[in-house]
C-alpha cells in the first residue's frame, strides 16, 4: 500500500487568495482541492486556469449544499461550470485538472467523457452529514461504474462505533484506490490514520480555516506531519491515545508524539473523543491501541473496565492511564506522580507538613493530590459543589469537607495557605474573572496564598490572575503535564522519555 496522499482543502473566496495557499503549503501536500463552490460568482468563470497557477495536482470540486458545500444553484449551471473547466484540454497535462469530484448521484455522460478523454481522474463521492454509512466496501464498489473512478465516502459518525466499522472495513480493501473519511471530532482518528484504512488520501485544511472547520474535525497540514508524524505511519505503528470528552484542544499528543520521534519508536498517539468510555475503550481494543491516557471525565467511571489496577489506582481511586496486555486493560496513576514532584517544585522550601490546604474539588485529579497531600501530613479541607462527593473523598483521608460557596468564605480563609484548584471551570477561559470561569470568585486573596492550578490553558487562569494581582505566588498544571507525559511514556514504551 503505497502512503496515502495528503490533499489541501482551498476554500478562498478568490482565485489569487487559493493560489496563495497552495504556494505557502507547497512542500508539504501532495494534492490541493479547488472548492469552486466557495469562489465569488465572478472568480467561477475563470477555474480553468487555476491548475496552471500551482505545482500541486489539483482535484475540481463543486460541492452542492446538500452534500456540505455552498453551491446552491442548479444542475444546469453546475455543470456548465463542470464543462468551463475541463474544456480546452492542455497537451500539458500539469496544467489540467489531476481529478474531478462526481457525487454519486451526478451522471452526465459528456461531463464524464470529457474526464477521462483528458486523463482526468474521476473521484465518485457520496456525503452523508447525518449520520454513518454501513457496507462501505459494497458501497465503494457499487460506485466504480466503469472501474476508474476513486469512490469516496465522507460520512458523519454518530458513535465510535461507526468509526470501527470504517477502519475493520478499509482494512480489506485493497484491490482500488478509494477514499473513506469520517467528519467531527470523533472522527478525526480517520483522517490521521488513513493508512490503516487503506485511503488514497486524506483531507487537511490552511491554519487560519481550522477554527471555522473545528466542529468538522479537520487538522493543518503541520499539525499532521509535526505532531502525528504522518509520512512515517505505516501499518506496523503501534498505537497510543488519549480519552475525553469533549477535549478540544489536549497538548498531550505533542509530548507524547515528540517523544516517539526522538526516540525513534515507530509510534503514534491520537485523541479519541467520545461521550461513553465504554465506546472509546471499545474503539482501541477493536483497532488494536496498545495504550490509553485517560482525561476528564473518564477517570473514575473507566474503572468498571480495568481488569488490573495498581496500587495507587486502589488507593486514589482514579486511573489515567491504561495498558493493554493479554487482552486486558491494566490500570495505573500517574497523576499523583506528576502532582506531587511539580508541587514540590513550586512550594518549593515550604513543608507540607501540618500546613493548612484548600483543594477545590473532588474529581480525579482531587483525589491524586488529596492522596499525595496526606502522604505529606498536611491539613486539608475539600471544597466541593456537592457535598456527598467532597465529603467522600475527605473521609478517605481523615480530611475536613466544606461546601464550595460564598457562605462558607472564612472556611476557604483558615485553609489558604494553599489553594490547590482542580476542577475544568477555567479552562480556555478568556477575559475577566467572573463565577462562570472562576470557582472561587467570592474570596478575596490577601496576597500570602500560594495558588496551584492543574489547568493549563489558559497559561493563566483568571483565579491565577486575580491571586498574582494580589501578590500570591501562582503556578498553572503544565509541569505536571509534562511529568505525567515521562510517567505515561515509560509505561507505553518501557523507556524513558529522555
Amino acid at each position: 500500500m503505497v502512503q496515502p496522499l495528503i490533499c489541501l482543502i482551498l476554500t478562498g473566496k478568490t482565485l489569487e487568495e487559493d493560489v496563495q495557499l497552495a504556494k505557502k503549503y507547497e512542500k508539504l501536500v501532495d494534492v490541493v482541492e479547488l472548492r469552486v463552490d466557495y469562489l465569488n460568482e465572478e472568480e467561477q468563470l475563470h477555474v480553468r486556469k487555476f491548475p496552471s497557477m500551482i505545482m500541486q495536482p489539483c482535484i475540481l470540486t463543486i460541492r452542492r449544499t446538500i452534500d456540505g458545500g455552498l453551491f446552491s444553484g442548479g444542475e444546469f449551471s453546475r455543470t456548465q461550470l463542470f464543462g468551463r473547466a475541463l474544456a480546452f484540454a492542455n497537451p500539458d497535462k500539469s496544467k489540467n485538472f489531476a481529478y474531478v469530484d462526481f457525487e454519486d448521484d451526478y451522471h452526465i455522460p459528456s461531463m464524464q467523457d470529457a474526464a477521462m478523454a483528458f486523463g482526468v481522474r474521476i473521484i465518485r463521492s457520496y456525503h452523508n452529514l447525518k449520520g454513518p454509512v454501513r457496507n462501505l466496501k459494497a458501497r465503494c464498489e457499487s460506485m466504480r461504474k466503469t472501474g476508474y473512478e476513486i469512490p469516496k465516502i465522507c460520512f458523519q459518525p454518530k458513535s465510535l462505533s461507526d468509526l470501527v466499522n470504517v477502519f475493520n472495513e478499509g482494512q480489506m480493501m485493497t484491490q482500488y484506490d478509494h477514499i473513506l473519511q469520517t467528519i467531527g471530532p470523533e472522527g478525526q482518528p480517520s483522517r490521521i490514520l488513513a493508512t490503516f484504512t487503506n485511503s488514497y488520501l486524506t483531507y487537511v485544511s490552511p491554519e487560519d480555516k481550522i477554527p471555522e472547520e473545528g466542529e468538522r474535525g479537520q487538522l493543518d497540514p503541520y499539525t499532521l506531519l509535526n505532531m502525528y508524524n504522518f509520512r512515517k505511519l505505516t501499518k506496523n505503528t503501534q498505537l497510543y491515545g488519549i480519552c475525553g470528552w469533549p477535549m478540544k484542544k489536549p497538548a498531550s499528543p505533542t509530548l507524547i508524539n515528540s517523544g516517539f520521534n526522538k526516540n525513534e519508536i515507530n509510534s503514534v498517539f491520537v485523541p479519541i473523543r467520545s461521550e461513553l468510555i465504554s465506546e472509546a475503550l471499545n474503539f482501541a481494543e477493536q483497532t488494536n491501541f496498545k495504550g490509553l491516557s485517560i482525561s476528564v471525565p473518564f477517570k473514575e467511571s473507566v474503572l468498571f473496565y480495568v481488569q488490573d489496577q495498581s496500587p495507587e489506582v486502589m488507593q486514589i481511586g482514579a486511573c489515567d492511564t491504561l495498558i493493554r496486555r493479554y487482552d486486558r486493560w491494566f490500570g495505573y496513576n500517574t497523576e499523583c506522580i506528576a502532582f506531587e514532584k511539580s508541587l514540590l517544585e513550586f512550594t518549593g522550601p515550604l513543608r507540607l507538613r501540618r500546613q493548612k490546604v484548600a483543594i477545590i474539588g473532588a474529581g480525579g485529579t482531587a483525589k491524586a493530590a488529596a492522596y499525595v497531600l496526606k502522604q505529606h501530613g498536611a491539613r486539608v479541607c475539600i471544597f466541593n459543589r456537592s457535598v456527598e462527593n467532597g465529603q467522600q473523598l475527605a473521609d478517605r483521608y481523615g480530611f475536613d469537607y466544606c461546601p464550595l460557596n460564598a457562605n462558607y468564605v472564612a472556611k476557604l480563609d483558615e485553609y489558604s495557605t494553599l489553594i490547590i484548584q482542580t476542577t475544568t471551570v477555567g479552562m480556555n477561559a478568556t477575559g475577566p474573572a467572573t463565577s462562570e470561569n472562576d470557582p472561587i470568585s467570592f474570596y478575596n486573596f490577601r496576597g500570602n496564598e500560594m495558588v496551584f492550578d492543574v489547568i493549563y490553558t489558559p497559561s493563566i487562569t483568571p483565579v491565577m490572575k486575580r491571586a498574582a494581582i494580589a501578590g500570591c505566588k501562582t503556578c498553572n498544571g503544565y509541569k505536571m503535564l509534562e511529568y505525567q507525559t515521562y510517567e505515561q511514556f515509560k509505561l507505553f514504551t518501557g523507556q524513558d522519555y529522555n
